[in-house]
C-alpha cells in the first residue's frame, strides 16, 4: 500500500490540547488507557469467535504484553485481539470523537446482550499516550482474512502517517517513544508499579517484559554455560515460566456461594496492607437494578482515625478507576475497605470523574442500603458477635448516622452504647421510662458519681470517643424526648435548709478565699463523700466550646476570642453532703470555736477531694492534697 498522510479530525466537543492538559491530569494514566484498549481488542475478538464470525486456534491463549526497553526508551503494548484495517485505524484513531467500543457494541447488540469487556473508548483513551511520548506508532493486523497490516505513526497526535506494515500475526502493538521528561519519570520498576495499581484485575492476562533485564539474564546464563562447558560439566538451562501480573478473576466476580471465609480474608490481605483479618464483609453481586459487583469489608480500627486513602477502590470492568469517588461512595463509607466494580458508570474519557445523573445517585443509595441491611442482619441474628464488633465499627456507625439521613433511619435502633461494668444497650433500652441518659467520660475518675447515678436506677454508659460530644448533640436533636447528662451534672438528694447553706457557704468561701464560690447543700447519704463538684451538662458543653475557641486565639488587640472568660464563664458549684459525718464534725468544730486555721485547712482538703473525684484538680491542688493527706494519716496513727 502507498504511504498516506492525514490530520486528526477535531470536533468542538473534543479538542486535543484539552485532552492532554485537562482530562488527563495524571501522567501515568496512559498505561491504564492503553492496557484497556488492548483488553477491548481481545474482548471484541473473543465475542466474534463466540458469534461464529471469526476463528481462533483451539488452544490460543489471549494475553497482553507490556514491553519496556530502557536502551531504546520505549514502552510497547501488544495484544492478540481483533486488530484493525487501514479504514478502521483512520476511523477510530483519526476521528478522535468516535468511540470504537461503542460503535462495536451498537453493531452487535442484537446478537449479544452481554457488553462485558467493551470498556474502552479507543480514540480518546489512546491519545493519553502523547502526554509522555515524542512519537507513537500503531502496528496492527486485522482478524479479517487477507487484510493488509497497517503501520500508523505520529509525533504530536495531530498529524500522522499511515503505511504498510510487516506484521504477520493478528493483533496490535502500540509503541511509545518516551519524551525526555517522561524518561526521567518512567522506568521498569515504575511501569510495573502502575500496572499493579490500575490493572491488577484486568480480565486478560498481562505480562511485563523488561528487555534489558531479559538481556542481562541471557548474558549471565550464556556466561555460566561457557564456564560449565570449560569444566566439562553439563549445563541445564533453567526453565523460567512467565507469570501474569494480574488476577483475571477477582473474588467479586464469583457468586457468594462459591466463596469461603478464607477466600474473603485472603483477597482482603492481597488488596490492603493490613495484617489483621476483617471483622465481616458484604459481597455485592447483582445485575438489576444496577450492574454492580464488589466486596466491602468492615476492618478492625481500634477506634482511631486512620488514613482514608485507597480504602474504597472503584473499578470499571475490572479496570481500576480511582479511590474513594464521593459521587458513588458517601464519605462515611470510606471508613470501610473494599472494591466495587460498576460497569455501567457514566465515566468521562479519563474514567476518573463522574457525570452527575440519577443513576449515580441511585447507585449510592443502593450501596448505603446494602451496608445498613448487613449491619441489621448481624445485629438481629447474632447480637453477641455484633457487640464484639462494636468497638471497631462504632465510629463508622455514629459518623454515618450524622452524615447520611437514610443510614440514620436504618441504624438508629441498632446503635449500641457501652455500659459501665460491661455489656451494651440501645437507645430504647437506655430510655425505658426515663428522659435522661447518664454517661461517663472516665469511669475510674468519676467512680463516685457513677455509684450515685446507678443507685438512682440509671444505666451509666461510657462515652470516651472523640466523636461522642457531637454525636449525643445530634441524637438529642433527632429524638427531642431525652437528654444526655454526664454523671457529675446532677446529684439526687434532699436539699438542705437555708440556714445550713449560709453557714457552710461562709465556711468554705472563707477557707478557699473565694467569695464567688457557688455552694449548695444536699443530703446525699452517709456513705458518700463529704462534697462533690457539680457541673451542669450545658456548662460542660460550653466549656468544650471554649477549648475550641482557645485554639483560635491570635493574641492581637482585635482578637475576637480574647475575652473568652465572659463569653464562656466557668459554671460549677460545690455540693456539700450534709449527711456526711465529716461535715457534721467540721460544722461542730466551727461552732465550738476551733481555730479557723484548722477548720479552713480541713475545708480546703474536702474541696480538693471533690475536685479530685471530679477530675478537675490541677497539679498544685493535687500536690497540696497529698501533702495534707499524709499529715492526716500520721495524725490518725498518733
Amino acid at each position: 500500500m502507498s504511504v498516506k498522510t492525514g490530520k486528526v479530525t477535531v470536533t468542538t466537543e473534543n479538542i486535543f490540547p484539552v485532552i492532554r492538559q485537562w482530562l488527563y491530569s495524571d501522567q501515568d494514566i496512559f498505561v491504564r488507557e492503553l492496557v484497556s484498549n488492548c483488553c477491548d481488542a481481545v474482548s471484541k475478538f473473543k465475542r466474534l469467535v463466540e458469534l461464529g464470525q471469526a476463528t481462533a486456534d483451539e488452544n490460543e491463549s489471549y494475553k497482553i504484553n507490556v514491553i519496556y526497553d530502557d536502551a531504546a526508551k520505549t514502552i510497547a503494548f501488544e495484544d492478540n485481539g481483533i486488530g484493525m484495517t487501514a479504514e478502521e485505524i483512520e476511523k477510530y484513531i483519526g476521528q478522535i470523537a468516535f468511540s470504537g467500543a461503542m460503535d462495536f457494541v451498537t453493531k452487535y447488540q442484537e446478537q449479544s446482550t452481554d457488553k462485558a469487556g467493551i470498556i474502552g473508548h479507543f480514540g480518546l483513551g489512546f491519545y493519553s499516550s502523547f502526554m509522555v511520548a515524542d512519537e507513537v506508532t500503531i502496528d496492527t493486523r486485522s482478524f479479517i482474512p487477507d487484510s493488509e497490516p497497517v503501520l500508523w505513526r505520529s509525533e504530536d497526535g495531530m498529524e500522522y502517517e499511515i503505511s504498510e506494515s510487516e506484521k504477520t500475526s493478528r493483533g496490535t502493538i502500540i509503541t511509545l517513544k518516551l519524551s525526555d521528561e517522561a524518561q526521567a519519570i518512567f522506568n521498569a520498576s515504575k511501569i510495573r508499579e502502575i500496572l499493579r495499581k490500575y490493572c491488577s484485575f484486568v480480565p486478560v492476562e498481562i505480562f511485563f517484559i523488561d528487555t534489558e533485564a531479559d538481556k542481562k539474564r541471557a548474558e549471565d546464563e550464556e556466561k555460566l554455560r561457557k564456564e560449565k562447558e570449560e569444566k566439562g560439566e553439563e549445563y541445564n538451562s533453567p526453565v523460567i515460566e512467565p507469570h501474569a501480573l494480574n488476577n483475571t478473576s477477582p473474588l467479586w466476580t464469583k457468586k457468594p456461594s462459591e466463596c469461603t471465609e478464607e477466600d474473603y480474608k485472603e483477597f482482603y490481605h492481597s488488596v490492603f496492607p493490613d495484617m489483621r483479618d476483617p471483622l465481616f464483609w458484604i459481597h455485592l453481586n447483582m445485575d438489576y437494578p444496577f450492574n454492580l459487583q464488589g466486596i466491602l469489608y468492615f476492618p478492625k480500627t481500634d477506634n482511631v482515625y486512620q488514613s482514608l486513602e485507597g480504602r474504597i477502590k472503584i473499578y470499571n470492568h475490572q479496570v481500576f478507576v480511582a479511590d474513594n469517588i464521593e459521587e458513588i461512595i458517601p464519605d462515611f463509607l470510606f471508613l470501610l475497605k473494599g472494591c466495587l466494580d460498576c460497569s455501567d458508570l457514566p465515566l468521562n474519557v479519563s474514567r476518573s470523574a463522574l457525570q452527575q445523573d440519577e443513576y449515580v445517585k441511585k447507585l449510592s443509595s443502593h450501596i448505603i442500603k446494602k451496608v445498613s441491611d448487613k449491619l441489621n442482619d448481624v445485629f438481629k441474628n447474632d447480637r453477641e458477635s455484633f457487640e464484639k464488633y462494636w468497638s471497631d465499627i462504632s465510629v463508622f456507625v455514629k459518623y454515618g448516622m450524622m452524615k447520611e439521613e437514610k443510614f440514620y433511619e436504618k441504624t438508629k435502633d441498632i446503635c449500641l452504647f457501652k455500659l459501665n461494668g460491661g455489656g451494651f444497650a440501645t437507645i430504647a433500652e437506655l430510655t425505658d421510662g426515663k428522659d435522661t441518659i447518664r454517661y461517663t467520660t472516665d469511669p475510674k475518675a468519676q467512680a463516685a458519681y457513677i455509684s450515685m447515678a446507678e443507685n438512682d436506677g440509671f444505666k451509666v454508659i461510657i462515652l470516651d470517643e472523640e466523636l461522642d460530644n457531637n454525636f449525643i448533640s445530634f441524637l438529642e436533636y433527632k429524638y427531642q424526648n431525652f437528654k444526655f447528662k454526664r454523671v457529675d451534672s446532677e446529684l439526687s438528694g434532699n436539699e438542705g435548709d437555708a440556714e445550713v447553706k449560709d453557714k457552710l457557704s461562709d465556711l468554705f468561701r472563707k477557707a478557699l478565699n473565694n467569695d464567688k464560690l457557688e455552694v449548695s447543700v444536699m443530703g446525699l447519704g452517709k456513705d458518700q463523700m463529704p462534697a462533690f463538684i457539680r457541673e451542669t451538662e450545658e456548662a460542660r458543653r460550653m466549656a468544650e466550646m471554649r477549648e475550641q475557641f482557645e485554639k483560635m486565639r491570635t493574641g492581637k488587640e482585635d482578637d475576637p476570642y480574647k475575652d473568652l472568660d465572659s463569653m464562656f464563664p466557668v459554671k460549677e458549684d460545690l455540693v456539700i453532703n450534709t449527711d456526711s459525718p465529716l461535715i457534721s464534725k467540721i460544722t461542730a468544730m466551727k461552732e465550738l470555736g476551733t481555730k479557723d486555721e484548722e477548720t479552713d485547712r480541713l475545708a480546703l482538703h474536702i474541696f480538693d477531694q471533690a475536685k479530685l473525684a471530679h477530675g478537675s484538680l490541677d497539679s498544685e491542688g493535687l500536690k497540696r492534697f497529698l501533702v495534707y493527706n499524709s499529715k492526716l494519716l500520721e495524725r490518725s496513727v498518733e
